[in-house]
């Protein structure tokens, strides 16, 4: 079969086909000469390291960002895709990782926001525009209450309107773009039974994803992009995590780390009693105590809702507390500081790396120096930024940050990966010797999943102490000497990593008794 042959059947059976595709910014190549194609009713996962171009592949297809060299063909015709708009009238739909939902609009204001049917005197037909999305919501058993409003959903409900945002537009080729970065097993279990629908009515999806273990559950092909180019494509069947981890970043990855042995040393924090209300006056956080030694991780974990989440703002001075007390290196609080807690030796890999780690507009370098700048990095007022950038210099190398400027590039143009990066630079580095990490890997490849739990068992190693806060379990059993499972608010379980399972875990974490 000669090549226009082969290529004309490419086009007949697949409702993607990305032909040549080349994408640079000025001198850096992110996409080079890619070649990428989705069937319908296939799911086609997208695997590659934090900044290898994947995201920049599939904004392209979106008609978020243009290219330089390439086609695009969409069941067979060729396309030109300028925005969004473009790609949605194609039939492509896209939910990302951070949703793009307005807070205080109902669910159904959302799903329809930008194609609201209209009525001849210029009103919005909400009748129609509801039997719309319930038909969809059946079709696809997608529930959701259609008059909540956003901001009083949970994560993985707020998830479900992006999609079907997606489907109202008429979506016939969906990207997922890191879909359980967020959700907790259960909800990840939820997701996988409504992607299954999207197979078998004969969408094409394309999950962009670094969890290795849900490729091998829920794609039929998987394509493996690394530094801007592809490296394969191939069938998902019978292919281990260890062989998918290779081709990815390119070497062999450790997926379980060897955590030594070792008595801790003294109480470096500790917690008493602490309570804590909500904005309405609700309790969210009930007599909590704990306590961390230096050389030992303590992971928390439980379903989001449970206070995990509050707990991980109260902790670094983010959030007010009720009642109780928190003891840093023996200086006691009873009440939120930021600036004196991170005084007092707490260091902070937060939840939200654009909320409260970073600063976008900076610089990579600038970012690397926040916390500590008038101190180390200005002399009578005036920045010296030849020791910033140097400094800079020095921590892209040692914790392997991609940036297309080096220590010039502002944070918001690094890959999210990246951006992680830049944030357990600056906080290991601090000279505090207690260290709170909320799901540092959220979101990361597994080359650098690895080089984040090595950094925290290294850090355990200079005896510092370690709480970890995370939704995935298996890095709790993993990194952890000991572990606390929230429930409603209360510690209900504490275990030794040694008693610990996934089983007992996630009984707790439901209210399934105390350990």
């Amino acid at each position: 079969m000669n090549r226009d042959l082969l290529w004309g059947h490419l086009l007949k059976d697949n409702a993607v086909v990305m032909r040549g595709i080349v994408k640079k910014y000025g001198d850096f190549i992110a996409n080079d000469h890619i070649d990428f194609s989705v069937r319908c009713g296939e799911v086609h996962a997208l695997l590659g390291e934090n900044g290898s171009g994947k995201t920049t592949l599939m904004s392209i297809l979106y008609g978020l960002k243009s290219f330089d060299e390439g086609e695009i063909f969409l069941f067979g015709e060729r396309v030109d895709l300028h925005s969004p708009i473009d790609a949605m009238r194609c039939g492509v739909g896209m939910v990302h990782q951070h949703f793009m939902l307005v807070q205080e609009f109902s669910v159904l204001e959302n799903i329809i926001l930008g194609h609201e049917p209209m009525r001849h005197l210029g009103q919005i037909n909400y009748t129609l525009a509801r039997q719309k999305a319930q038909a969809l919501m059946q079709k696809y058993q997608l529930f959701v209450d259609l008059d909540a409003k956003i901001s009083q959903l949970s994560v993985n409900v707020q998830q479900r309107v992006e999609i079907l945002k997606a489907l109202y537009t008429g979506a016939k080729v969906l990207i997922l773009d890191e879909p359980t970065a967020a959700l907790t097993p259960d909800e990840i279990e939820s997701l996988f039974d409504i992607i299954k629908s999207f197979r078998n009515n004969g969408l094409a999806v394309i999950l962009v994803t670094h969890k290795l273990k849900e490729i091998q559950r829920m794609a039929d092909r998987c394509t493996v992009i690394r530094q801007g180019r592809l490296i394969d494509c191939f069938p998902v069947d019978n292919i281990s995590e260890e062989k998918l981890a290779a081709k990815m970043v390119g070497r062999q990855v450790m997926l379980q780390l060897a955590r030594r042995k070792k008595e801790p040393g003294e109480i470096l924090f500790d917690m008493q009693n602490l309570c804590a209300h909500d904005y309405r006056g609700v309790q969210i956080l009930e007599d909590v105590s704990f306590s961390v030694r230096a050389g030992e991780i303590v992971g928390l974990v439980g379903v989001q809702g449970n206070g995990l989440d509050e707990l991980a703002e109260i902790i670094p001075g983010l959030m007010p507390w009720t009642s109780g007390i928190i003891n840093l290196q023996g200086q006691v609080f009873s009440q939120h500081h930021v600036r004196h807690m991170m005084d007092a030796g707490l260091a902070n890999i937060p939840a939200s790396r654009h909320k409260h780690g970073l600063v976008l507009e900076y610089s990579l370098g600038y970012n690397l120096v926040l916390k500590n700048i008038s101190q180390e990095y200005a002399h009578k007022g005036i920045i010296d930024e030849e020791k910033i950038f140097a400094h800079a210099a020095q921590m892209i190398e040692k914790f392997d940050i991609r940036s297309p400027n080096g220590p010039f590039s502002a944070a918001a143009d690094l890959s999210g990966g990246n951006q992680q990066k830049i944030i357990i630079a600056r906080e290991v580095n601090d000279h505090g010797r207690i260290l709170l990490a909320v799901n540092p890997t959220r979101g990361l490849d597994v080359g650098a999943i690895e080089f984040v739990r090595q950094a925290l068992l290294e850090e355990r190693e200079k005896n510092k102490a370690i709480i970890l806060i995370s939704y995935e379990l298996a890095e709790i059993l993993n990194l952890c000497d000991h572990i606390l499972v929230m429930f409603r608010g209360k510690i209900v379980g504490r275990l030794s990593s040694d008693q610990a399972d996934e089983q007992k875990l996630g009984l707790l974490m439901a209210g399934g008794g105390a350990a």
